[in-house]
């Protein structure tokens, strides 16, 4: 499985990412995305995505251990991927059908997103 994990940019952003080159992914509330986050695993592939006025996925990072010991506040450990050549929109991805039944774009406040790899594909441009 694939996942798209949204964060605004300026509270966390992918050049964060970058500079830090791992970070555990914590902070999420929503049932929903806490099922999402504990159900990772190592190696998963994920796309970072800055909400607000970007609106767009920016970049990769993969997964590197989850602790999911604490249901209410599982730790998602993600290393760096790679800048995406061109940040895709939430307007591109919307006009895509790949993402017609999405959470992406159905459940526009949910912070953690499972992809197929179509999507990351389109997502990522790999």
């Amino acid at each position: 499985m694939d996942y798209l994990l949204k964060t605004e940019p300026s509270t966390y952003s992918f050049a964060d990412l970058q500079r830090e080159k791992t970070t555990v992914w914590d902070g999420v509330s929503n049932p929903a995305a806490l099922k999402h986050l504990r159900a990772m695993k190592p190696g998963e592939r994920v796309v970072i995505y800055h909400t607000g006025d970007e609106k767009s996925a920016v970049g990769t990072a993969t997964v590197v251990s989850v602790d999911a010991s604490d249901a209410r506040n599982p730790q998602v450990k993600i290393k760096l991927g790679k800048a995406n050549s061109k940040p895709v929109t939430l307007a591109e991805a919307k006009a895509n059908q790949l993402f017609a039944e999405s959470p992406l774009v159905r459940q526009g406040r949910l912070s953690v997103v499972p992809l197929t790899g179509a999507q990351y594909k389109f997502l990522t441009g790999e």
